[in-house]
């Protein structure tokens, strides 16, 4: 009892106690007269509703103050284009109505096509995944084709130029030469990468074009076995005169790089001028071309001029480094396009040098080129580009100086090895080995298209020669042989060559007493 007594003391006592701590707690609590009581759900949103405040004080004032920072722009809201309409309507029309399923990627292609096709700018084109890989390919290392540059004009195919010792210019392909079919198929009205897709193709695999060349109704079937084309670009000689001969195929990658290396030993060797070779080189990389005339043009001088849309012509001049401060010549034809001529008016205007040659191609617009994410290439013309005096060149070309054209043998039409020309054959072809083997001082009697006894004599007289079985047909190793002889006998009579080196060795000072 008295523990039970003893223990309820005890519990009185310390809730007496808990009693006097809590007095004390809500004493030391209890706010000042000057402070106000607020709940936490309105302290949160008062705090809130400051910082909005504040912030759109901060806006107005930098937007729309008298030192304003920031500008708005109203933002507009994604419409569909009134331009298309049509094309949608069109496609819409098809894809429900076309008698059969049609393919929606088919579809886009040939509206893009279309597109760029409409501008009518042979160079402007639009490449597909396996077009564009083709077209990439051309200033790598090698590719595998026939080795000939190509064009669209006037919904034709037309040889630029072929590269030089392929396939092409072995089979006797000239610039201008016009690609009707390829293989039995119609290729007019295709672009030039459609074609291109069609030409190139396996190393040893043959193709066929037929060819119109110039004028002429009668139109050539010329078979060319592919081959492995190695895109080497610079090709040089020096002999005892001291004439250095360079011949550039095509302005690529490593050109600028090849053609200093070779400046560069022929300077050691004693080089006193230059014959600079562009004839049959359809271009390529500008800037390329921009390097190699700063080798010979004055410091500060202009090499060429580009046109964009809009302003001024932009002038790029020649900067420092090395020069070679030589007398040169350059060689063009109807092959040098683009690149080269941009070159050799460079050097024609900024660097007095002399041309040599025929009316060049005359292509004067830059391009440039679009990958898209698919893998496929837009590639238009944004600008054109004039000499340094502000000429445009575009489809008039570059005139010589000394205008030579070249011998008639040279146009000769290629003769398939397949096709066997013997005594009895009446055709266009044997008019074409009569000349071939009259040219290469064999006499055939009369020029005509039969093969006669005459004919036959004068091929023996030439298998003898080439140590070849005079069976006095031609045909196989005998054709190969008749147009290497050709070719040969072309490249050592080259007019252009022969008249560069003449304006070279002729004195430059008159000698007085």
């Amino acid at each position: 009892m008295d523990e039970q007594n003893q223990q309820n003391q005890q519990n009185q006592n310390s809730q007496e106690s808990l009693e006097n701590d809590r007095e004390k707690v809500e004493k030391h609590d209890k706010p000042a007269k000057n402070y106000l009581r607020i709940k936490p759900f309105t302290f949160i949103m008062i705090m809130f509703l400051t910082i909005i405040f504040t912030a759109g004080l901060t806006i107005f004032a930098l937007t729309f103050g008298e030192e304003k920072v920031v500008e708005v722009v109203e933002t507009k809201p994604q419409v569909e284009r009134e331009e298309f309409k049509k094309l949608y309507e069109a496609y819409d029309e098809l894809k429900e109505k076309y008698y059969i399923e049609v393919d929606d990627e088919t579809i886009i292609y040939g509206a893009i096509n279309g597109m760029f096709n409409a501008l009518e700018d042979p160079y402007t084109d639009y490449m597909n995944k396996e077009e564009a890989a083709q077209f990439n390919s051309d200033l790598s290392s090698s590719f595998e084709g026939i080795g000939a540059e190509i064009q669209e004009k006037n919904g034709n195919i037309v040889v630029v130029s072929p590269i030089k010792n392929s396939p092409a210019e072995k089979a006797g392909i000239l610039p201008e030469d016009i690609i009707l079919m390829v293989d039995g198929e119609s290729i007019q009205g295709m672009s030039a990468s459609e074609a291109v897709l069609l030409i190139r193709g396996e190393k040893g695999t043959p193709v066929t074009l037929t060819i119109q060349r110039g004028d002429s109704e009668t139109l050539q079937e010329i078979t060319i076995v592919r081959d492995e084309i190695p895109i080497e670009t610079v090709y040089g000689e020096m002999g005892e005169d001291k004439i250095a001969k360079i011949q550039l195929t095509s302005f690529s990658e490593k050109t600028f790089e090849d053609m200093k290396k070779l400046l560069e030993q022929f300077e050691k060797d004693g080089m006193k001028s230059i014959v600079l070779d562009v004839r049959q080189n359809p271009g390529g990389y500008l800037s390329t071309a921009l390097d190699i005339a700063n080798l010979f043009i004055e410091k500060g001088k202009p090499i060429v001029q580009v046109q964009g849309r809009e302003g001024k012509p932009e002038v790029i001049l020649a900067d420092g480094g090395k020069k070679y401060n030589l007398p040169i010549i350059v060689l063009i034809d109807n092959g040098s396009a683009s690149s080269s001529e941009i070159l050799a008016g460079a050097l024609k205007e900024s660097g007095n040098a002399k041309l040599v040659g025929l009316t060049s191609f005359g292509k004067g617009t830059v391009q440039t080129i679009s990958t898209l994410p698919d893998g496929s290439n837009l590639k238009y013309t944004t600008g054109k580009w004039l000499t340094p005096n502000g000429n445009w060149i575009n489809e008039t070309g570059i005139k010589p100086d000394f205008e030579i054209q070249y011998p008639e043998y040279a146009k000769l039409t290629y003769i398939d090895p397949k096709t066997e020309l013997t005594v009895g054959t009446v055709s266009t072809t044997v008019s074409n080995a009569e000349k071939m083997l009259e040219v290469l001082g064999y006499t055939v009697g009369t020029v005509d298209n039969e093969f006669d006894e005459d004919t036959a004599s004068a091929v023996k007289e030439f298998q003898a020669d080439q140590k070849l079985d005079q069976t006095g047909t031609i045909v196989g190793d005998t054709t190969y042989a008749i147009m290497e002889a050709l070719r040969q006998k072309i490249q050592n009579e080259d007019p252009h060559l022969l008249k560069a080196n003449e304006l070279l060795q002729q004195p430059t000072t008159t000698e007085t007493e």
